[in-house]
């Protein structure tokens, strides 16, 4: 069968079309035949069902005009008697449909300019679906591109198939572009819109420095080594944390390369960025220490439940712990995941004998001794008056200087002056009108049922509707930093797990849950096992 010129031409501009925007085929023959549908509908009718088919191999076209098959006909352009139906298909039933077919048409000027109308369209939005499914699997990698103009500060960068956007708070700081410049950023988002899919790019993002020292360094693109975590104040200064898999192989002598070769080609890109290497470690106090280098530390403390750590450095390590701005414990923080606070050994050691201080001076009130009796027992390392009382009375005994009967008086006072605390505290609970239920609760003691009651919890049904949070407080980071928010029981020793078993008792007791069963059945197995034997 011979195929004419037009059936040829309209293949090669669907091909031509197709290659140039880089879309499906078929897609571009859909449009044209939607466009050769929408012309057809102008001459015959808006409300008549017509269908186009175009042959993909031969360019042939076929206008087809789309009948229902009914009984009673309302409209002649889209409905048919089922006797008319049948005589173009004797197997044609009510609810079907026959297709007429339609003589070839000749476009018009305003026919025509509607059907490229709708097929620029129908390509564009293949583009931009085209686009969007490309790029949004490659968001985390980096992508190499060129300038094509600067708007109030943001960079619009050509990739070839598609535009990024690097907006100025994700440019390094004074880092210039012109138009031309070679670029290589970072794909941290995709997001569809309604004038096409936004590409957009990073040079400040942590990872960025990440995917370049995979680039670099072919130990981590091998997963022989693995970057923990990365932490940048761009344009400045950088932490990143690397491990290795293999012993043989040093992470940080493989990312520093022969000389210094490969940080340098990323600190190259990076526009002179200092770049710290850190031998990640699981232990977090070992891994800290190794964050605030330079710094040397003395001593670190950790707080897990407040994910809070206190550092300890020389007094002339203090500024490089710091930092310039705050700048080098600001990214240990961010590199570690804690909160840091820093102190010098001047610093601790006046906090410390304070600490002291007050301990002295609550035993000498306590207990009515003097200050000697009362600095000895805090340098012995008592620190509440709940600890002379219970402790074992031959501890007492055995410092330096005292005997049993001095160890029997002074529990007996730290007794009696406990005593009358815990009336002080229950008379005030009482005043605040909290419940005496909540003193069954395990845990509670009266001074944290004052406390409850100063924050509004009363009765056994307000403690079972509170939640851990509540109780103990909690954290919230933001920006790298973390934000501490107290509970009602922020003040004692109270751990999240203590909080939610204390709020669980509370609700089984005001009968909001059921005990769990377990116990009982196993019980009662136990008790049928044994009168079976």
């Amino acid at each position: 069968m011979a195929v004419s010129a037009n059936r040829l031409e309209l293949l090669q501009i669907a091909d031509a079309v197709a290659r140039e925007k880089s879309i499906d085929r078929e897609i571009v023959i859909g449009a044209m035949a939607d466009a050769i549908q929408k012309a057809a509908r102008s001459r015959y009718g808006q409300d008549t069902n017509i269908r186009v088919d175009i042959n993909t191999k031969t360019g042939e076209m076929k206008l087809q005009r789309l009948l229902e098959v009914v009984e009673d006909v309302e409209d002649p352009a889209t409905q048919i008697y089922l006797e008319l139906a049948r005589d173009k298909n004797p197997d044609a039933e009510i609810g079907d449909f026959i297709a007429e077919q339609l003589p070839p048409m000749d476009f018009g000027r305003i026919a025509a300019q509607s059907a490229k109308q709708v097929i620029v369209q129908k390509v564009r939005d293949a583009e931009r679906d085209r686009q969007f499914e490309e790029f949004r699997d490659r968001v985390g990698e980096i992508v190499n591109g060129t300038v094509k103009r600067v708007e109030y500060g943001n960079v619009i960068v050509d990739l070839g198939r598609g535009e990024g956007i690097i907006r100025r708070d994700e440019q390094i700081p004074r880092e210039l572009f012109r138009y031309g410049d070679r670029v290589r950023a970072y794909v941290y988002d995709v997001r569809r819109e309604q004038r096409g899919p936004q590409i957009f790019l990073s040079r400040t993002h942590p990872q960025f420095m990440a995917k370049l020292f995979t680039m670099e360094v072919p130990e981590i693109y091998d997963g022989i080594i693995e970057i923990k975590s990365v932490a940048r104040d761009p344009g400045s200064r950088a932490k990143i944390a690397v491990i290795s898999r293999d012993s043989s192989v040093d992470p940080v002598g493989a990312c520093v390369g022969m000389r210094g070769s490969r940080v340098q080609a990323v600190v190259g890109e990076l526009q002179g960025e200092k770049i710290d290497i850190i031998p990640w470690s699981p232990d977090a106090a070992s891994f800290l220490v190794n964050a605030l280098q330079p710094a040397e530390v003395a001593k670190v403390v950790l707080d897990e439940d407040a994910e809070r750590i206190e550092v300890v450095v020389p007094d002339d390590q203090l500024s490089l712990a710091i930092g310039r701005r705050g700048q080098n414990v600001r990214l240990a923080s961010q590199l570690t995941g804690w909160d840091i606070d820093i102190l010098t050994e001047q610093e601790e050691s006046e906090r410390r004998q304070k600490e002291f201080v007050e301990r002295s001076n609550l035993f000498m009130e306590a207990l009515n001794v003097d200050e000697m009796v009362g600095q000895v027992l805090a340098s012995e390392g008592f620190s509440t008056v709940e600890e002379l009382a219970y402790v074992d009375r031959d501890e007492i005994a055995a410092i330096e200087g005292f005997d049993d009967d001095t160890a029997e008086e002074i529990q007996a006072r730290a007794n009696s002056y406990l005593e009358a605390r815990e009336a002080e505290f229950d008379a005030k609970r009482k005043e605040l009108g909290v419940s005496d239920e909540l003193r069954d609760i395990s845990g509670l003691t009266t001074e944290m049922l004052v406390a409850l009651g100063e924050d509004g919890v009363k009765s056994l049904d307000d403690f079972a509707g509170c939640a851990a949070d509540d109780l103990v407080g909690w954290s919230e980071r933001k920006d790298g930093e973390t934000k501490r928010f107290t509970g009602a029981l922020s003040a004692f020793d109270v751990s999240r797990a203590d909080a939610e078993a204390m709020i669980m008792e509370a609700r089984r007791k005001v009968g909001w849950i059921e005990d769990e069963p377990e116990a009982e059945d196993e019980a009662f197995a136990d008790e049928e096992e044994a009168l079976q034997d």
